[in-house]
């Protein structure tokens, strides 16, 4: 896997783009949102930096934002997926 850069639209979040680097051992090297709630989406973006791919998509996907079925960290691991 050499390094990956994905710029991904969301949906159904606050958020409406998510830029996600990755080097080529799977681990997040940069992750910004635009949009959403920004101080919660720059404490994500810090917590995630270092993590592998795969540990990230364990813990975040799924988690929905209220009544919606999804969130800003579910739209990640979806970008995730597309790598």
């Amino acid at each position: 896997m050499a390094n990956k850069h994905i710029t991904y639209k969301t949906f159904g979040t606050c958020s409406q783009l998510i830029d996600v680097d990755v080097d080529e051992n799977g681990i997040l090297q940069d992750v910004s949102f635009t949009g959403g709630c920004n101080g919660n989406l720059q404490g994500i973006c810090a917590l995630v930096r270092g993590m592998h791919v795969d540990d990230v998509k364990q813990k975040l996907s799924g988690i929905r934002c209220g009544y919606k079925n999804t969130s800003c960290p579910d739209q990640l691991c979806r970008a995730l997926e597309q790598l």
